[in-house]
């Protein structure tokens, strides 16, 4: 199985690489080099240079009121942040979403489509040099008008040249493109990060879910149980006697709605197990997960600060990428304004066949400046600069809210764990209560004392409260997960590896 590598976009600058211009061309060399170096001494880039958007944010988040440790958090996670809930079947489950997931796969070569932008616009900071050779021949017919008769003449020619052109950066286009490729090329790898977390967190959920549903369907199987025993109990009092023909009919429709209970569950289980195969790149009819009732422990996360979210979210480090990339944009639209100066030169050998071509009186060649300057374009220039000042608006305005709902997701999550945390301890209690209350009610109708329907409607309330604990539970476990994603998860040990397939090197290759 191959596997891809996900770097950070290499910074590159100028290259202290200098034209040099041939002896063969000495009042060029004296005029082009004079230039080229007033030019790199004096070069500056137009429009504004990148500054961070301020983003206000609280000093403390609100719900942090005893859930979570209060302790600051420079950093989140380090690396595999499922490992704290101590789940050896999930540290299983989820590197594989790094090394199989599609989707994943995709965002990775948007990725290295973003690299191949950049390397595009820096190719503009350099000369274009081209080679030529030529080989033709044509014919041309002239007519005496006296005699009308005429001649065809027919003439070759071979030629072998160069040809080498570079526009300077004088004005920062160039950097400018560079500087906005670059961050549209970070941006699209903080996606690519953010995107990991929301499928490993998404796995992550589905597979608590999945321990969810393997203990609801353990109570479901036991109250199964004590159904059928009931049903045997109220048949053979029915036949005593004792019982009534409605205790029998009641005892059975508590059987049929426990039978139903128990094929929904297996149903969503099912569903949720063809879910995870997706996740980690396999086919449902490939995959199973055994059942393992039980349900791990909340944990508790550091939350940090309000304002360390900018630092360790990939989502927000995406969006600020974007606002750098914006503003590079303003000064790309601004070099429109400025001249742009040309330096093209070009030379060779041309005779009328290759015989002895490379002899110095065949060699020809050609060099110069050349300035250009729009004068008047009907306002095309103010608007496109006018375009990219309102991107640039825009993308910040995005920013700012997206960091108002980060700030959100994770006051949210606390809120959650804190409220969830007491439903379970009361949910604990209502189990306790409910039990001793079936126990109670079944000894009574032993004894005659009262009808089946009480029975009924204990074992349904013990029923009920076991049930409502487990899905307590579960949600506690989900808003866990969701608090780790909403706090941008361990996505500061950036991965050396992204999505591969086993199919991968026959696909790409």
């Amino acid at each position: 199985m191959s596997s891809i590598e996900i770097s950070k976009p290499q910074q590159h600058s100028l290259r202290d690489e200098k034209v040099l211009i041939t002896d063969q061309l000495p009042r060029f060399k004296k005029l082009g080099l004079g230039v080229l170096i007033s030019i790199l001494l004096s070069a500056c880039a137009v429009g504004p240079d990148y500054k961070k958007p301020t983003i206000e944010s609280p000093e403390q988040f609100k719900e942090n009121n005893g859930w979570v440790k209060a302790a600051p958090l420079a950093v989140p996670f380090q690396g595999d942040w499922w490992t704290v809930f101590g789940d050896a079947e999930l540290n299983k489950l989820e590197p594989l979403v790094l090394t199989a997931n599609q989707s994943l796969q995709a965002s990775y070569y948007t990725y290295q489509q973003a690299l191949g932008l950049t390397d595009q616009a820096r190719a503009g900071e350099f000369p274009t040099i081209a080679a030529s050779v030529a080989s033709t021949r044509s014919s041309s017919a002239s007519v005496t008008t006296v005699s009308g008769t005429g001649t065809t003449t027919t003439v070759s020619g071979q030629s072998v040249g160069l040809t080498a052109s570079w526009v300077p950066d004088f004005w920062g286009k160039v950097r400018r493109q560079v500087e906005s490729d670059e961050a549209n090329a970070e941006y699209s790898r903080e996606t690519l990060i953010n995107a990991q977390l929301s499928l490993q967190a998404t796995l992550a959920t589905d597979y608590f879910q999945i321990r969810q549903l393997d203990s609801q369907i353990v109570l479901a199987n036991e109250t199964l149980g004590a159904d059928e025993k009931s049903l045997t109990m109220t048949q053979n009092r029915y036949a005593s006697g004792v019982s009534t023909q409605a205790d029998v009919a009641q005892a059975q429709l508590q059987l049929a709605n426990a039978k139903i209970q128990a094929k929904a569950l297996g149903l969503q289980r099912a569903q949720l197990e063809h879910a995870i195969a997706v996740l980690i790149g396999v086919t449902p009819s490939s995959f199973s997960l055994s059942a393992l009732p039980g349900m791990p422990q909340p944990q508790a996360v550091p939350v940090g600060l309000p304002s360390q979210l900018l630092l360790r979210r990939p989502d927000l480090m995406a969006a600020e990428r974007q606002v750098a990339a914006a503003n590079a944009q303003i000064g790309v639209a601004q070099s429109a304004y400025f001249p742009a100066l040309t330096l093209a030169a070009s030379g060779g050998y041309r005779n009328p066949s290759f015989v002895n071509i490379f002899s110095a009186s065949n060699l020809f060649w050609s060099a110069g400046p050349s300035l250009a300057l729009t004068l008047f374009d009907g306002g095309a220039r103010s608007a496109i600069k006018a375009q990219a000042q309102s991107a640039y608006k825009q993308v910040v305005a995005q920013y700012r809210q997206l960091s108002l709902q980060a700030i959100q997701q994770v006051e949210d999550q606390l809120v959650a764990l804190t409220v969830l945390a007491d439903e379970a301890a009361l949910q604990q209690q209502a189990v306790t209560a409910a039990d001793v209350s079936l126990r109670l009610v079944t000894d009574q109708y032993k004894a005659g004392i009262i009808p089946y329907l009480n029975v009924i409607t204990a074992q349904t309330a013990s029923y009920s409260a076991r049930n409502a604990a487990l899905l307590t539970a579960g949600q506690q476990l989900a808003a866990n997960v969701a608090l780790i994603q909403a706090l941008g998860g361990g996505t500061e040990v950036q991965p050396e590896k992204s999505a591969s397939t086993k199919s991968e090197t026959s696909a790409v290759n």
